[in-house]
C-alpha cells in the first residue's frame, strides 16, 4: 500500500483526491489551525499543525512508520506565483523558498514518490528550477506539466501544474480522462440547488447562502449576460476604475458565469462580484459557499466547520478557493498506483 504524507495539506483535497485514487494518506501538514478539523474530519488522518520549516526528515519517517512504499505530496503556498500577481516583484515574500523546505524533506526522507501541485506561473521560476534539480540529484526521475480541470472532470476551468517523480522510476503525466464534449459544467455542477436571492439562506443547507448586495452591485448583476463583461451595462454603472484605460482589461469582473461551460477559477473571494466572473448563471447573486465547493470538486458531505460553528464568506471562502481539487490528486495517485502495481509485476516475472 502507498502511504502519503501532505506538506501544506490546507483542508485537505489534494489528500481527498489521493485517497480516491488509492492511496492511504497518514499525515496532514500545515500552520492553519483552521485546517485542522476539516481535515481530520474528511481525510481521518493525523493532523501536524506546523511550518515545514520546522518539520525534520525523521519527522515524517516516524508519521510513516513502517509503511513500505511512501509518498511525498505538496502544493507549497503559491500567492507569490499567482498570475493575479503579475508584475510585481515577490521574492522577498516568506513563502517564496517554502519550495526548497519541501525539497530539503525530499532529501532527509528519499520517499519511493514525490509529487507538487501548483499554479502553472512556477515552472517559469528559478525556485522550481532549483527544486527540480534537487530531485534529480537525489536520484528521482522528474515530469512535469500543466492540467487542465476539464480534462480530469472538474467543473472548472483550473489549471495547475502537476509534478511527478519517481525514485529510480519514471511516473508519466497521467492522460486526460475527459473529452471536450463531454466537460462537466457549471449548470452539472449546481443547477440541482434551490434558487435564491441575495442575502438569503437555504434552510437545508448551511453553506447554499448568498450574500447581501448593495442596491447599486445589485443593479450590476441584473444588466450583465451570461458569458459578459461590464461593457453591456450602461454608463451610469459603470466604476471609475472601468473608465480609464488601465482598468479595462479586468473585464471578467462582475461578470456572470455561463451554464453549459466550466466554470472559472474558483478563488478564496468567489462571493464578491468584483473579484471575477462569480454571479451566477441566471440569478441575481453572487455564489454560495456550496456553490464554490462544487465548482472545486467537494462532495456535500466534506465538512469545513464544526457543526455549530459559525460559517463566513470569509472564512469557509478561504478553505475552499485555497484548496487543491481533488481530481487533480486522484489522478496523480491512480497514475503512481499503476507505475507501482507494473514495478510488482515486473518483480514476480
Amino acid at each position: 500500500m502507498i502511504s502519503a504524507i501532505d506538506l501544506f495539506c490546507g483542508t485537505g483535497g489534494l489528500s481527498l483526491g489521493l485517497k480516491q485514487g488509492g492511496v492511504r494518506v497518514v499525515a496532514g501538514i500545515d500552520n492553519a489551525a483552521s485546517c485542522a478539523y476539516p481535515y481530520e474530519e474528511n481525510i481521518k488522518a493525523k493532523f501536524v499543525r506546523k511550518s515545514v520549516r520546522e518539520v525534520t526528515g525523521d519527522e515524517l519517517k516516524r508519521l510513516w512508520g513502517r509503511s513500505s512504499v511512501r509518498l511525498l505530496a505538496g502544493c507549497a503556498p503559491c500567492q507569490p506565483f499567482s498570475s493575479q500577481r503579475r508584475g510585481v516583484d515577490t521574492s522577498q515574500e516568506q513563502s517564496w523558498p517554502l519550495l526548497l523546505e519541501f525539497g530539503r524533506l525530499v532529501r532527509e526522507t528519499t520517499p519511493d514518490y514525490v509529487t507538487m501541485e501548483n499554479v502553472p506561473r512556477l515552472q517559469k521560476s528559478e525556485v522550481f528550477e532549483e527544486f527540480v534539480s534537487i530531485l534529480r540529484e537525489t536520484g528521482y526521475q522528474v515530469a512535469h506539466s500543466v492540467l487542465f480541470g476539464p480534462d480530469y472532470g472538474l467543473p472548472q476551468r483550473r489549471r495547475r501544474l502537476v509534478l511527478l517523480a519517481g525514485r529510480g522510476t519514471d511516473v508519466p503525466i497521467p492522460s486526460p480522462t475527459v473529452d471536450k464534449d463531454s466537460y462537466r459544467t457549471v449548470s452539472d455542477a449546481i443547477q440541482d440547488l434551490p434558487p435564491l436571492s441575495a442575502g438569503e439562506h437555504d434552510p437545508d443547507d448551511r453553506l447554499h447562502f448568498a450574500r447581501n448586495l448593495t442596491p447599486l452591485n445589485l443593479r450590476r448583476i441584473q444588466a450583465s449576460e451570461p458569458g459578459g463583461t461590464w461593457k453591456d451595462w450602461p454608463e451610469e454603472l459603470l466604476l471609475e476604475c472601468q473608465k480609464k484605460t488601465t482598468g479595462s482589461t479586468f473585464k471578467s469582473f462582475y461578470g456572470r458565469m455561463e451554464w453549459d461551460k466550466p466554470s472559472p477559477t474558483i478563488t478564496t473571494q468567489s462571493y464578491n462580484p468584483g473579484t471575477g466572473r462569480f454571479t451566477h448563471p441566471e440569478q441575481d447573486r453572487t455564489l454560495t459557499l456550496r456553490e464554490a465547493s462544487r465548482l472545486q470538486g467537494f462532495p456535500d458531505s466534506f465538512m469545513f466547520t464544526k457543526p455549530g460553528e459559525p460559517i463566513t464568506f470569509t472564512n469557509v471562502g478561504r478553505l475552499i478557493g485555497n484548496a487543491v481539487p481533488p481530481v487533480f490528486g486522484k489522478a496523480i495517485a491512480r497514475q503512481i498506483v499503476a507505475v507501482e502495481k507494473e514495478k510488482r509485476n515486473q518483480d514476480n516475472e
